[in-house]
């Protein structure tokens, strides 16, 4: 018998005498989409709060883009808890590598920089860190947030 979330699933497994269906996502590749989705969400509000400083004050643009500043940044302070994992240190140190990547995507797109290779080894190996450090992890850890579902779903099928 196959098992949901909630007990023997509603449908039973196709018998070798049916159609397959088309098969769905697992618990698992739905909670690191959804944890790539956020890591890129915070990185855009970071990166855009720090931007819009920059051009207040150096470009010289004015308070109106300072401002908003404080709105962007607020936002990305809430994007983190959203996480499924519950250890913030690990959430916020993961995040360095996306938002490193995502300084050099945003000042190639907003202001044309142009990254040597300097610039593109440390994206990738700040990015390669943030993909060993969100591995996923051994079920017993303290997991808690709207997406800790999903991670309790991925330990309930293995």
């Amino acid at each position: 018998m196959v098992t949901g979330l909630f007990g023997p699933a509603a449908c039973p497994a196709p018998s070798p005498a049916s159609p397959a269906r088309p098969r769905q996502k697992s618990p698992a590749a739905v909670l690191v989409a959804c944890s790539i989705a956020l890591f890129v969400i915070a990185a855009l509000f970071e990166i855009a709060g720090v931007w819009l400083v920059w051009q207040g004050l150096r470009e010289h643009k004015g308070w109106i883009w300072i401002c908003a500043d404080v709105i962007a940044l607020g936002l990305y302070g809430f994007v983190a808890p959203l996480q499924a994992d519950g250890n913030f240190g690990r959430i916020l140190a993961a995040y360095g590598g996306i938002f490193v990547a995502g300084s050099i995507a945003w000042g190639m797109v907003a202001n044309g920089y142009r990254p040597d290779r300097y610039d593109i080894t440390s994206a990738v190996i700040c990015s390669s860190a943030w993909a060993s450090s969100c591995m996923p992890r051994a079920a017993t850890e303290r997991r808690s947030g709207p997406l800790a579902l999903a991670a309790w779903a991925r330990h309930q099928s293995t």
